[in-house]
């Protein structure tokens, strides 16, 4: 099963014709996430044949508007189109009043349940587990309390190696769920036969990791080692950098410096000052120091398999 991100908005400060704020679609073991939830997000949703009514759980980085203004406006649009299915939205301690005001204003409550899971927390903690997928907070460092998060498949289970079983006839299909699960196969007779002669590993769980808005940030290191995708902004270059750290954001160079620490497979550059016309300066600098770099686009899909 593969991994597959879809950028929504990828730019920072405020949206142009051309150029929407950060939200993201990543799709992992059947579930769908939505992260971040800039201005437009329902458009581009709709633009680019997104889910909708599959959306079951939000994270939002932090309340900076270019994060999550157009929250609001998904979660009416929800309410109009009937929804049924809880929806689920985690972020910083604060998110729920702000959205309970505008629905309690303009009484426009939801027939849906919406569950709020503040964040306060200054460490990584694991948010939402389910039976195939993990998610922790990356905690990042922004003007406000800001989170990135951390996507994790579990382990899958064993796969099941025919050419092997077939050579024990007494092995049944009803046996395939317990071999699957690692057990070994014992036999009527009382004979046992490994678990590790029958099946095949499991196929490698994939990982990705969201780095919203904050400065460089080594102490993150640890938690993205080896993820298999990384997308951390990178709103200035170089020749910015003085501004980068006013103003506790990233260049590209120090973007693909916490890449290559982790050493992570793929990263992904986005969060773009509008100041810069030339974006393919952005995948030259991070390139400096490593070479597996995409940029963020909107409408652009990273799919990332076993």
């Amino acid at each position: 099963m593969s991994i597959k991100l879809t950028i929504l908005g990828c730019h920072s400060a405020t949206p142009r014709s051309d150029a929407y704020p950060t939200a993201q679609h990543l799709e992992i073991k059947e579930r769908h996430f939505l992260i971040d939830c800039g201005e437009g997000t329902q458009v581009l949703l709709r633009k680019y044949k997104m889910p909708f009514a599959k959306i079951r759980h939000i994270f939002i980085s932090h309340l900076h508007g270019d994060h999550f203004y157009g929250l609001i406006g998904l979660i009416s649009t929800f309410g109009l189109l009937n929804r049924e299915h809880d929806l689920h939205v985690y972020g910083p301690k604060g998110i729920k009043e702000i959205i309970t005001l505008q629905l309690k204003l303009s009484k426009s409550w939801t027939k849906f349940h919406l569950h709020f899971h503040e964040l306060e927390s200054k460490e990584s903690v694991l948010i939402y587990e389910d039976k195939k997928v993990e998610v922790y907070t990356i905690p990042l460092d922004h003007r406000v309390y800001t989170n990135g998060f951390l996507f994790k498949e579990k382990t899958g289970e064993h796969r099941l190696n025919m050419e092997a079983i077939k050579q024990y006839p007494e092995i049944e299909i009803c046996d395939y769920h317990n071999l699957k699960r690692g057990k070994d196969f014992v036999g009527n007779s009382g004979g046992t036969i490994k678990n590790n002669e029958l099946t095949l590993p499991p196929k490698k769980a994939l990982s990705y990791a969201f780095c919203s808005d904050t400065a460089y940030k080594p102490a993150i290191v640890p938690i993205l080692e080896k993820v298999d995708l990384l997308y951390h902004e990178a709103t200035f270059l170089e020749d910015k950098k003085e501004l980068a750290e006013k103003t506790k954001h990233s260049t590209a160079k120090q973007a693909a410096s916490i890449a290559r620490l982790a050493m992570v497979s793929q990263l992904i550059i986005g969060h773009y000052s509008s100041r810069y016309d030339n974006l393919l300066k952005f995948k030259e600098e991070a390139q400096l120091l490593f070479k597996q770099v995409d940029l963020a686009a909107s409408g652009k899909i990273f799919e990332i398999n076993p």
